[in-house]
């Protein structure tokens, strides 16, 4: 169903989704551009898809815009504190009822998403979802990491806002059950880096803290020249024994939720530990071949899913 503005006569006008459209445009976009948040999973808990979807919508079209590199830097900026201010109104019960339809579809539904959350969670998920346009915002300016705990921080507000926003709009607020899907969020992010290092050096950005290059007294240079070295092989050895301690001490999240979603959330963990383990068997060398998951591998997580044991 679609709301009309009103209007004078002759003067066309957009043609506004009522919420129930709005989700469907949401559900729409997480099923054609799905990829961290576990929007388009028939594991999901019914009631919650559209929530995620709403959520999922509003970050996957910032990050886009963001990612548009044939925009000046600052135009992108310019989008996303926009995008910060709609959201802003959207948490305070406003929307804005002109611009792009399918972006006010986005934000009916996310003001929806938002009023029914109990007045704690929804002020949390402002606040995530605050977070990740402060990671997208950043990912516009920068291209370099000094320090571990520089990489952490961009994580924190790009990957761990996904995990806790599903968890409370599934009604699971509880902090210690955020902190470990936290460390699973930082642990997928980071397997997502090590596994695009090539794809993201040819743009320019680095996701490997330059003081782990330098400990281990790696080459830039080598990297434009698709050189996979071995002071590389040990520089992201140590990225990958980092996430792998991310990924084990994240792994009780999927045990301490019920239903459908710790059957969502222990696919999740299985799908990104099984990248982890094809990018170390392969020495991280992307440059020769980036690792993607094969039906065999599908066959092993789904297996994996089926006779999960829970963490001690």
């Amino acid at each position: 169903m679609l709301l009309k503005s009103s209007g004078s006569c002759g003067n066309r006008v957009p043609q506004i989704p009522d919420v129930a459209a709005a989700y469907d445009t949401c559900l729409q976009l997480a099923r054609t551009h799905y990829e961290n948040f576990p929007v388009a999973s028939w594991l999901m808990p019914p009631a919650a898809r559209k929530h995620i979807a709403a959520l999922y919508a509003f970050a996957r079209i910032a990050d886009d815009f963001a990612d548009e590199g044939y925009r000046p830097p600052a135009d992108r900026v310019m989008f996303l504190e926009d995008w910060q201010r709609r959201l802003d109104e959207a948490a305070a019960g406003h929307v804005e009822l002109k611009g792009d339809t399918d972006h006010i579809a986005v934000f009916l539904a996310l003001k929806e998403t938002l009023r029914v959350l109990p007045e704690d969670s929804r002020n949390q998920a402002h606040g995530l979802l605050s977070d990740l346009l402060s990671a997208f915002r950043q990912d516009v300016i920068k291209k370099r990491y000094d320090t571990w705990a520089d990489v952490l921080d961009y994580c924190r507000r790009s990957a761990n806002p996904v995990g806790r926003l599903v968890l409370l709009v599934t009604g699971y607020p509880e902090e210690a059950a955020a902190k470990h899907s936290d460390a699973v969020c930082t642990a997928l992010q980071l397997t997502n880096f090590w596994q695009d290092l090539a794809r993201d050096w040819a743009k320019g950005r680095l996701y490997v803290p330059l003081e782990v290059v330098q400990v281990h007294h790696a080459q830039l240079e080598a990297l434009d020249k698709r050189r996979w070295t071995p002071e590389w092989r040990k520089a992201m050895a140590d990225m990958g024994a980092r996430t792998e301690d991310l990924f084990a001490k994240g792994r009780p999240v999927a045990d301490g939720v019920r239903g459908r979603l710790a059957w969502e959330l222990r696919l999740t963990w299985l799908g990104g530990h099984r990248i982890l383990d094809r990018l170390a068997a392969a020495d991280y060398d992307v440059f020769s071949s980036r690792p993607s998951l094969t039906w065999r591998d599908a066959v092993a997580i789904a297996a994996g899913v089926v006779t999960w044991r829970r963490s001690a």
